[in-house]
C-alpha cells in the first residue's frame, strides 16, 4: 500500500518504521512545515492515511481524505465530541475511516476483559472503581483516549457509575468525585508511553488491572495493521472491530 502519514512526531516515524518493514510504501508525509499547501489532488496516488497528528488537525485531515476519497485511519485523540458529526459525514459521503484511542493489540484485550470485569464486579457494592493513567509530560489531551474507553467500558457494566470525570494531578484542586462519578485520575510524568491500571477497591482489599506500554511501537504497529485491514473497505469503523473477541 502507498501510505500518507499525517503527523510526523514520535508516533509517526514509529509508524513509518513498521509501514516499510511491512512491505508498505510512504507515498506522503504531512506536518506542520508543509500543511498549509497540502490538497486533495496531492493524496491521488496514495491508497490509506493514517493520522497522528494533534487535536486540533485531527478534523481538518478527515475532512481533506474525505474531499481525495482516501481511507483514513485515526489515531488522534481529543476530538471525540465532532464524532458522530463525523460519521454522519463519511457513511453519506461513502468514505471510509477506522478511530481508535489506542491501536496496541494488547491494550485491545485489556479493553475486551475490563468490561467482562466490570461486569463481574457490579453485583459487589462494597468495593468502588476508578481509573489512572500515567502519560508523558507532552501529550495534550487530559484523560487520555484510552482512559476514556476503559472508563466507558466500566459505565457500561457497573450500574452505580453513570459518567466520568477527570482529575489532572498537579493542576488545580483535586477533585472528590461523587458516588455516581468514575474518577480518572492522570499523571503526567517525563517520558512514560502509557499506563493505565483499574483499581476496585474495599475496606478488606484492593484489585488491580493494568496495562503498561514499554513503548511507543506496539501503538504503531497496530496503526499500521488497522490501514491494512481497512483498505478496499466503506463505513466508519472503530478499532475494537478489528479483533475476533469483540
Amino acid at each position: 500500500m502507498k501510505i500518507v502519514l499525517l503527523g510526523y512526531g514520535k508516533m509517526g516515524q514509529q509508524i513509518e518504521k513498521f509501514a516499510l518493514t511491512r512491505g508498505h510504501e510512504i507515498q506522503l508525509i504531512v506536518d506542520s512545515n508543509n500543511r498549509a499547501s497540502i490538497v486533495a489532488a496531492d493524496l491521488a496516488d496514495a491508497d490509506v492515511a493514517i493520522d497522528f497528528s494533534e487535536p486540533a488537525a485531527a478534523i481538518e485531515n478527515i475532512s481533506l481524505c474525505f474531499e481525495a476519497n482516501l481511507p483514513i485511519v485515526v489515531g488522534t485523540t481529543g476530538w471525540y465530541e465532532h464524532l458522530e458529526e463525523i460519521k454522519s459525514v463519511c457513511l453519506e459521503a461513502e468514505q471510509s475511516l477506522l478511530y481508535g484511542s489506542n491501536f496496541s493489540i494488547g491494550v485491545n484485550v485489556f479493553f475486551h476483559v475490563n468490561r467482562l470485569l466490570a461486569k463481574a464486579m457490579s453485583p459487589y457494592k462494597q468495593y468502588d472503581v476508578q481509573v489512572e493513567e500515567i502519560h508523558h509530560i507532552h501529550k495534550l489531551d487530559s484523560p487520555s483516549g484510552t482512559a476514556i474507553t476503559i472508563a466507558e467500558g466500566i459505565i457500561d457494566g457497573v450500574e452505580e457509575k453513570t459518567k466520568w470525570i477527570n482529575n489532572l494531578i498537579g493542576e488545580g484542586e483535586e477533585i472528590i468525585p461523587k458516588p455516581e462519578e468514575l474518577l480518572i485520575e492522570s499523571h503526567r510524568l517525563e517520558e512514560v508511553p502509557g499506563t493505565h491500571t483499574v483499581l476496585y477497591s474495599s475496606e478488606v482489599d484492593q484489585l488491580e488491572f493494568k496495562h503498561t506500554a514499554h513503548s511507543r511501537a506496539g501503538f504503531a504497529l497496530g496503526a499500521v495493521i488497522a490501514a491494512e485491514w481497512l483498505h478496499g473497505k466503506k463505513g466508519f469503523y472503530q478499532v475494537t472491530e478489528m479483533f475476533a473477541f469483540s
